[in-house]
This record gives structure tokens, C-alpha cells and sequence, in this order.
């Protein structure tokens, strides 16, 4: 079983430090890869995200990151992902990586996404240019987390994750408000994951939202921002052969 630990809106500032480093310290023993789902921090500074690679540096197990759209406000999300990075965090936004331990090979895909609604109810490419550039974001985002995932196809892996900030489905917003749904996710991330294809996709956000969802394409999505999960992270099972399903405890 491939053991896949993940979590999202752990929103970190400087009275939160040391918090989350003991659950994290004990992940060699039940996770072969952390997931982190966005927002790291709370206002997206240099300082909280100092916080979050302490929390992370030096552990046992490989850490995959996207950022959020709070890692984000303070408007220097390449400083953010660089003092992420230099403390051993692959953070990805277009792009996938593999975690190979000689055992497994664990593909995920990457991006934040962003919104813009859910099929019949979303947001379109017509009228002025700021919502047409609101509407392409999401769409660059969704084109990019596909062509990652396309990429892990030819990469061997045992399984494929895409990893998002930004829900690709309403079933795991069930809980929020209906008139912000559009702010929570797009649909053109599931159309993403359903046309590349992938075991799972974990995504944040969504403090009110739900755990359980799938796309159309009957892919597992897991809502694990972390006021949803109740935890330091959750972790899903992924046989390695059979990479249509969800081990008992996904």
C-alpha cells in the first residue's frame, strides 16, 4: 500500500510555531509522502513562511506543496515558495514531481487553481476584460495541472495525485455557503484530472466544505483543509497496482 498524508489550510503565523512538528515527526511510521495543500500561512509573508519550513525541515519523509490564495496576499508568493523550497519542500504550481523511495514511485501534479464555478453555474470567457482574465487564470491553472499530469503517464509511476489549493468539485464544498461556491473551485480543474487521469486528488479551501467527493470521471477527491480533517494531516492508502481505487481508510 502506497500511504499518502496530506493537509491544507494550516494557516501559520508566529504564535503557532512547534504546533505541528510532533504529528509531523511521526509520519515516517505511517506516510510515504506529506501533502500540503495551500495556505500555509495567513497572510502570505516572508516571516510566516519561515514558520512553516521550520515546522517542515529535516523531516523523514518528502514534502509536496502548493501554495494558497493566502500565501499569496502579501503579494510575494515566489519568496514564499523559495524559503519553502530551501528548506527541502518541492512546491509545485504547473508542474508534478515524483517521490521515489526504491520501494514506490509517487507522481503528483501540482497547482493552486483558482475559481470561477462548477458546470451550469460557472463563470465565462464573455464580457469585460477582467473576467475574461479571471476566466483564463482558472484555465491556465487547469491546463497546467493537466499537461503535469500527462507527463507523470510516461514517468512509470505507481500512482498519480493531483495536488490543488482550489476544489475541482462542489461535493466537498457541501457545507459553505452555495453563493461563494464559485470562489471555492472550478470545474475545469476536474476536467483536468478526468482527461489526464489520476488515483486521487486531495485539494484545501473549503473550511466548511466536506471530505468526500469525486469527479465525473470517478476519481477520489478528499477535501483535507485541516478545520474539515480535525488533524495534523490525514493519509489515504493507494494500492500500487490497482490504481482505480482508494484503500478502505481513503
Amino acid at each position: 500500500m502506497i500511504r499518502i498524508a496530506a493537509v491544507g489550510d494550516i494557516h501559520m503565523g508566529p504564535d503557532s510555531q512547534g504546533v505541528l512538528r510532533p504529528a509531523f515527526e511521526t509520519l515516517p511510521e505511517c506516510a510515504d509522502v506529506l501533502l500540503l495543500a495551500g495556505d500555509l500561512t495567513r497572510h502570505g509573508t516572508p516571516d510566516e513562511a519561515r514558520v512553516v519550513a521550520r515546522e517542515i525541515e529535516g523531516l523523514a519523509v518528502p514534502v509536496v506543496a502548493v501554495l494558497g490564495n493566502h500565501d499569496h496576499h502579501d503579494d510575494r508568493p515566489e519568496e514564499v515558495s523559495q524559503i519553502l523550497r530551501d528548506a527541502g519542500v518541492r512546491v509545485l504550481e504547473g508542474q508534478s514531481t515524483v517521490v521515489d523511495d526504491g520501494r514506490v514511485r509517487i507522481g503528483v501534479a501540482g497547482t493552486k487553481g483558482f475559481g470561477g464555478g462548477f458546470a451550469g453555474r460557472c463563470a465565462g470567457e464573455f464580457g469585460e476584460r477582467v473576467m475574461k482574465d479571471f476566466v483564463q487564470h482558472s484555465r491556465d491553472c487547469a491546463d497546467g495541472l493537466r499537461t503535469s499530469l500527462e507527463s507523470l503517464a510516461e514517468e512509470g509511476c505507481d500512482v498519480r495525485v493531483a495536488l490543488t489549493h482550489f476544489s475541482p468539485v462542489p461535493e466537498t464544498l457541501a457545507g459553505e455557503p452555495l453563493e461563494i461556491y464559485p470562489f471555492l473551485g472550478s470545474y475545469l480543474l476536474a476536467e483536468a484530472i478526468d482527461t489526464a487521469g489520476a488515483d486521487l486528488a486531495v485539494h484545501g479551501h473549503a473550511h466548511a466544505g466536506t471530505e468526500h467527493g469525486m469527479t465525473s470521471g470517478g476519481v477520489r477527491v478528499r477535501n483535507v483543509a485541516q478545520p474539515v480533517i480535525g488533524r495534523a494531516f490525514h493519509v489515504y492508502h493507494l494500492p500500487a497496482r490497482e490504481r482505480s481505487a482508494l484503500g478502505a481508510t481513503g
